[in-house]
């Protein structure tokens, strides 16, 4: 089973209150998962990475075994993608989640998506830091 997911992060204060927002659907766009929830006090890339890996693990318990990931997190897309080094370190251990949880599906894409294509996610995520 292929799924779609939406991922979002975001920090009021950069560091400050964060959360994070995601969808996850079939092929033919029905949400199977939504998940929104605040997660403390962290950065909006840790966000970002933090709402990729909690949806990659939903999306194993879910049986998908490809899954495209669409991210307005140009970041995080370029870092996954090998495009762009990990220097924060903060990120280096999430980075590595991430891989292990994207190891296994059968297939993996991971796209940047303007953040106007990516409004379900986001607001998931902002309905959680209010």
């Amino acid at each position: 089973m292929k799924l779609i997911i939406n991922t979002d992060g975001l920090s009021k204060g950069n560091p400050g209150t964060a959360a994070i927002g995601a969808t996850i659907k079939d092929e033919k766009g029905k949400i199977l998962s939504k998940i929104s929830r605040c997660i403390g006090v962290t950065t909006n890339n840790v966000a970002e990475y933090q709402a990729l890996i909690d949806s990659l693990k939903e999306a194993l318990k879910l049986g998908g075994r490809q899954v495209e990931v669409r991210s307005d997190s140009e970041l995080m897309v370029q870092q996954l993608n090998g495009r762009y080094k990990i220097k924060a370190v903060v990120l280096r251990p999430l980075y590595l989640e991430a891989g292990k949880l994207l190891s296994q599906f059968e297939s993996v894409k991971i796209k940047h998506i303007p953040r106007e294509q990516n409004t379900e996610a986001d607001r998931l995520a902002n309905q959680a830091v209010r």
